[in-house]
């Protein structure tokens, strides 16, 4: 089976030596692709340079980007040849527009101009006392899968912080919903540390409890392939 898995964290440029980026180090993407791979899958791993990539493998394709346009650009492509995705990496929510002094931004009459505008210097000024940074909204990556590939398993990722359970499964059903995916995997932030992470897989009519990383890679693979095998079943009787 060809598995698709995106991991890590994208990183968006505010000039060529400033980014805007999250924490995200790309270890569960890691597990999950190593447990496909040692049980015989093809994997195509969507990942970044300073995320951990999985030990080498000759089923192993991995491909790095590093912002959310990259990230748009390759799946768009890759969802085609694919029987599953499994999109675990963090997807910057913003990206930067503008930076510049508070002086200007509050001289401006007109904010939606600033809006309009872009550094054209390759390091912007540390000079001024208080810089304000414009972000815009990036796509949400997740939400186009299906219009690429109706066909194909969307397995998602949802991470809240310090919220209750009942909350993050409501998060959770509701992305499931809006994106047609076939599993959400919720997670709290505050549940994951180095001995453990604790994640609910959340389907349709069913919520599975995991520990570690390790068993969301071993619940994700025992249900991608129980699905498989049911689909061949039914097509051959």
């Amino acid at each position: 089976m060809n598995i698709l898995i995106t991991s890590g964290g994208t990183s968006e440029k505010i000039d060529r030596v400033r980014s805007i980026t999250n924490h995200s180090t790309g270890q569960l993407g890691k597990v999950i692709a190593e447990t496909f791979l040692n049980k015989g899958d093809r994997v195509t791993l969507v990942t970044t340079s300073r995320a951990v990539h999985p030990l080498l493998h000759p089923n192993l394709t991995t491909v790095e980007i590093e912002n959310v346009a990259e990230l748009h650009e390759k799946l768009e492509q890759l969802v085609h040849t694919h029987d599953v995705l499994i999109h675990a990496m963090a997807v910057s929510d913003y990206t930067p527009v503008y930076m510049t002094g508070f002086d200007e931004v509050s001289a401006s009459s007109d904010l939606t101009e600033l809006l309009n505008k872009s550094n054209s210097e390759s390091k912007i000024s540390s000079q001024d006392d208080v810089q304000v940074l414009f972000l815009k909204k990036t796509p949400k990556i997740i939400s186009l899968v299906k219009q690429w590939n109706p066909d194909i398993r969307l397995i998602g990722f949802k991470l809240l912080v310090d919220v209750s359970k009942e909350k993050l499964l409501e998060t959770a059903r509701a992305s499931l919903q809006k994106n047609k995916a076939d599993i959400i995997v919720a997670n709290d932030l505050n549940k994951i540390t180095e001995k453990g992470h604790e994640a609910y897989l959340v389907e349709k009519d069913r919520v599975t409890k995991a520990h570690s990383k390790v068993e969301i890679a071993q619940l994700l693979y025992q249900y991608i392939h129980r699905e498989a095998k049911h689909d061949s079943d039914y097509s051959s009787s």
